[in-house]
């Protein structure tokens, strides 16, 4: 085998073996792109159930705060109710006493 056919075997080598990693790199490379859109997709999934879970928070902050307003109203009124009744019973108090 001359210089010339060792160089030239030696080369035929060096190019199979760069076209076999070039092969594996571009599986990879593959592979890559495949897990980045399957976690892009899974972000934008986690994102919309983040701004639902958000959105139903905030409408139960939202009937929470109705049902204390709504509770504060009950009570007010009862209180309001009572202290008419004792005016009530003043002014019937005192319309006896000036007869």
């Amino acid at each position: 085998m001359t210089a010339n056919e060792k160089t030239l075997a030696t080369f035929e080598t060096r190019i199979r073996q760069m076209i076999l990693r070039f092969q594996e790199l571009k599986k990879e490379n593959k592979d890559l792109y495949g897990m980045l859109e399957k976690n892009e997709q899974e972000l934008t999934q986690l994102r919309q159930k983040l701004e639902q879970k958000q959105s139903d928070y905030n409408s139960l902050k939202m009937a929470k705060m109705i049902e204390i307003t709504d509770g504060d109203l009950a009570g007010a009124k009862d209180r309001l109710s009572k202290l008419i009744r004792d005016v009530n019973k003043c002014i019937a108090i005192l319309s006896d006493e000036n007869q």
